[in-house]
């Protein structure tokens, strides 16, 4: 099983869970579940290409997965899974 965090922006739509508890095999099973778990969430991660919208950063144990395989990443049992949206300031 995986862990996932939630970030305060996300909390509501998906009922105010700070960690969500998935099994996972890859960041794409990853979009794919949380998409089907939570659909009014997915626009505001998801873009029409089925890729993370780029205000949107996901780390895999601290890793950004651009760094790594992007959706091909590999989650492995245990691994946590890190959603951070992009902060613009000025």
């Amino acid at each position: 099983m995986n862990n996932i965090l939630i970030p305060e922006q996300l909390k509501k739509v998906v009922g105010g869970q700070k960690v969500l508890t998935l099994e996972l095999t890859s960041i794409s099973d990853f979009i794919e579940q949380f998409s089907s778990l939570y659909p009014q969430a997915k626009e505001r991660l998801i873009n029409e290409r089925g890729e993370f919208n780029r205000f949107v950063n996901v780390y895999v144990n601290g890793e950004d997965i651009r760094f790594l395989s992007g959706k091909d990443t590999k989650i492995e049992d245990g691994d946590e899974i890190s959603i951070i949206p992009a902060i613009a300031g000025g």
